[in-house]
């Protein structure tokens, strides 16, 4: 198999909403909130007008991406045997993804992420995790990731207890990792630990500049430079409309974004950008290729509603 996902199984649930929706539920535009309570999350779903449902989680809809592209792929997650997790299981095998986990009953339903479109495309997540977070050492079968060229994980999924000890199980039985640091919050949550992956851990590290910026504590982006070029190992980092950078060593590559799009939705931006950069990766095309490839996934998303081509 060329790439393992291993990641939160989430059904994307998504709905246009307008700013005072945002400021009224004490949300904070672009990030992700997570819910603990059921029933809040259910309070804030309820008068909104559902626009899509989709089979999602951040690195799920990465390897989608590479599907599609024509490449095997396979993902690990843990959903419940529910409606939702019903769903989630045929929309991966609808898009050609090997799903290697056998669902059963469990006492936390299916997570769930509400995905809050404002008209400016800006996307705002309130996730409900369920039983996406419960995922363990036990769930993850270490011959499937021997057998995968890379493996990729996504920050969300990084929690104390046992979500860690299957991110350092899967870390230990890879060949290759390639991480997301996937948001703020859990750079921000998380730092010492992220700081230490990146580090010690992991082959290629995906973030944006804001995630970057914080993970290092650094005053600008010449010092996200200059730190990554210390690593020795391939940190991607995108910056919105300043295109995006990957640094390998001494060797610094850069694409520009594409102007004058017409962005509908940027749900899904950076989960297709490194399934466009991943797929460059594991058909030897060159770094600048794979960034371009990157660039190129990201920028046919954000023209459209979802996370999914």
């Amino acid at each position: 198999m060329k790439i393992l996902g291993i990641g939160n199984a989430i059904v994307d649930v998504i709905c246009k909403v307008d700013d005072n929706f945002i400021n009224q539920n004490n949300l904070t535009k672009s990030t992700m909130k997570l819910f603990f309570d059921k029933n809040e999350f259910k309070n804030l779903l309820k008068n909104l007008k559902i626009e899509k449902t989709v089979s999602g989680g951040s690195v799920a809809n990465s390897i989608v991406g590479i599907s599609q592209l024509g490449n095997k792929v396979g993902f690990i997650g843990k959903i419940s045997d529910d409606n939702f997790g019903s769903k989630y299981e045929d929309g991966l095998k609808k898009e050609n993804v090997d799903y290697f986990y056998s669902k059963k009953k469990e006492e936390l339903p299916t997570g769930t992420c509400l995905i809050l479109v404002t008209p400016d495309s800006e996307r705002t997540m309130c996730t409900f995790l369920g039983t996406a977070g419960k995922i363990n050492e036990n769930d993850l079968n270490p011959d499937i990731i021997k057998k995968s060229e890379i493996i990729f994980l996504e920050g969300y999924l990084w929690d104390e207890g046992e979500p860690q000890k299957a991110f350092n199980k899967a870390i230990n039985y890879a060949n290759k990792v390639a991480m997301s640091l996937s948001d703020l919050f859990c750079v921000d949550r998380h730092k010492p630990q992220f700081l230490e992956l990146v580090k010690n851990k992991l082959d290629i590290t995906f973030a944006n500049e804001q995630e970057m910026t914080s993970l290092i504590e650094a005053k600008n982006f010449n010092e996200v430079v200059n730190f990554s070029k210390k690593m020795n190992k391939l940190i991607v980092v995108t910056r919105g409309e300043k295109g995006a950078i990957a640094i390998k060593g001494d060797k610094v590559f850069e694409c520009g974004a594409n102007r004058n799009l017409r962005i509908v939705d940027l749900t899904g931006a950076g989960d297709l950008f490194a399934a466009g950069f991943l797929y460059g990766q594991i058909n030897k095309l060159s770094i600048q290729q794979s960034l371009e490839k990157g660039t190129e996934m990201s920028t046919k998303v954000i023209q459209q509603i979802g996370a999914r081509l």
